[in-house]
């Protein structure tokens, strides 16, 4: 009996090679259809198991069935403010980036809006306090961490008054992020009226009908349809509960004028993807005048996205640049395509920069982003490691005329995995902030050296280099 079982053993593993062989390679890049066949070639039972799991980007039908319902619905919406003043603010030779822009998230370039950055976490939160409590018609949250620590109970406080004055108020939190909210903190909000709801929960039935590690990354909060946030920064004390870490240094954007319809606009078709709720009335995009100059599109990325990912749109604004890029990434895998932009970059003569932290907090996640920083470094690239806390903020600026802030990293997960939103700004003024923020974390950081970096011990760099192996599953 056991020579029986442990034959059909051997067996099973060969069909698995065999089966999988053939499945894996189908809609994959050759990176990753080989990082998963690497895995279930030494590992069958286990590689099998993995791939059931987080080997496809399955979202459910009904999930599916509801964001497209919603974007249909709210499109229209949507459609009545991003006119095409907005392209035409836009510099001619920008104008290839927005349509791409716009082909990918569905959303225009919208003219007419007051940007500010926010550096400062405390700052950022007495900020979005004040306006939840301005707030007259309406706050709607979406964060993928938010944690009922001090900072959160702030805003949680902040929500339950906007409540009690009949404001309607609705969180959207993702299922795995928020977990501490939905322990018990989200039970007193939905006691005094504020609609709490999970993005993409995990139970045990969703793990058959859609991959359970795909996750909502955005962050973003609308008041009244007038004022918006977007950015790195979750609703959680500065240093994530992680103190050896220091403090994270985030980055948002607050956002009056008429693109804060296009944050509402995600924010609604994610809310009708998980809470059934269609929000497509007049009340919930209200016509707001011009509040200064700047020209904003959002640009939603994901497994439902119109098309393409962000990765497309950063390979493609690399592109454009003439004298500098800098890209500032708590996690950085970079994939081919954004390699070879950037070294096509630095051999046109454009000064290129990456900034990512001296110490990150997944040692996975980093041994596999540093195994890639020799070739970086060769080609040309500037390498910063940021010291002053853990750099959290997720940026690219080309020039003087483009500047991307969101939620993405540049990594394969937020490329083809994570529900992500980044907001591509046009001009001198959006720029000039964006880029001072990011001298500001050059000048906090120790620049690399390939031939030290070259120099490190044989095991670390050969650890390095499995951990590279699994890469595109990261």
């Amino acid at each position: 009996m056991a020579q029986w079982l442990a034959l059909g053993y051997v067996v099973g593993e060969w069909v698995i090679r065999a089966v999988m062989l053939v499945i894996v390679p189908r809609r994959r890049p050759p990176a990753a259809a080989l990082s998963w066949l690497v895995v279930i070639y030494f590992l069958p039972w286990v590689g099998i198991l993995l791939y059931l799991l987080i080997g496809e980007t399955r979202l459910g039908r009904t999930r599916l069935a509801r964001h497209e319902r919603a974007r249909r619905a709210v499109v229209e919406r949507v459609c009545a403010v991003e006119s095409a003043a907005g392209h035409d603010a836009v510099f001619e030779s920008h104008q290839d980036i927005a349509r791409l822009a716009e082909t990918m998230g569905g959303h225009a370039p919208v003219a007419g809006n007051r940007a500010t950055m926010l550096a400062d976490a405390d700052d950022m939160i007495e900020r979005l306090c004040a306006d939840i409590d301005s707030a007259e018609h309406f706050v709607h949250l979406l964060y993928y961490i938010v944690v009922p620590d001090q900072t959160g109970e702030r805003i949680c406080a902040a929500l339950e008054r906007a409540s009690a004055r009949g404001v309607a108020c609705r969180l959207l939190a993702d299922g795995v992020g928020a977990r501490p909210l939905f322990r018990g903190r989200a039970a007193k909000l939905r006691a005094a009226g504020v609609e709490v709801r999970a993005a993409l929960p995990v139970n045990p039935l969703r793990r058959f009908l859609a991959r359970i590690d795909l996750r909502n990354h955005r962050k973003l909060a609308v008041i009244d349809g007038r004022i918006g946030y977007t950015g790195s920064q979750n609703i959680v004390n500065p240093d994530y509960g992680k103190a050896k870490y220091g403090a994270w240094r985030d980055l948002t954007v607050r956002m009056e004028g008429p693109v804060v319809a296009s944050l509402q606009r995600v924010f609604a078709e994610d809310w009708c993807s998980d809470a059934g709720e269609l929000l497509d009335d007049e009340q919930w995009f209200p016509a707001v005048p011009a509040s200064g100059d700047a020209v904003i599109q959002a640009v939603p990325s994901g497994p439902s996205g119109v098309s393409g990912n962000f990765r497309d749109l950063a390979v493609a604004i690399i592109a454009e640049a003439e004298q500098r890029v800098i890209i500032t990434s708590p996690y950085l895998i970079p994939d081919e395509q954004l390699m070879l932009s950037l070294r096509i970059a630095v051999l046109r003569g454009v000064e290129a920069h990456v900034v990512i932290p001296n110490r990150p907090d997944h040692w996975l996640v980093a041994a596999a982003g540093r195994s890639y920083l020799r070739d970086l470094l060769d080609a040309g690239v500037h390498i910063h490691f940021h010291t002053d806390g853990l750099l959290h903020a997720k940026t690219l600026s080309v020039d003087d005329t483009l500047a991307v802030v969101g939620t993405a990293n540049f990594d394969i997960r937020s490329f083809a995995i994570n529900f992500e939103l980044s907001l591509v700004a046009y001009g001198h003024a959006a720029n000039e902030a964006l880029v001072a923020e990011q001298r500001r974390y050059i000048d906090q950081s120790r620049p690399a050296d390939a031939a030290a970096w070259g120099a490190r011990p044989e095991w670390k760099q050969a650890a390095e280099n499995i951990a590279r192996l699994m890469s595109p599953l990261l």
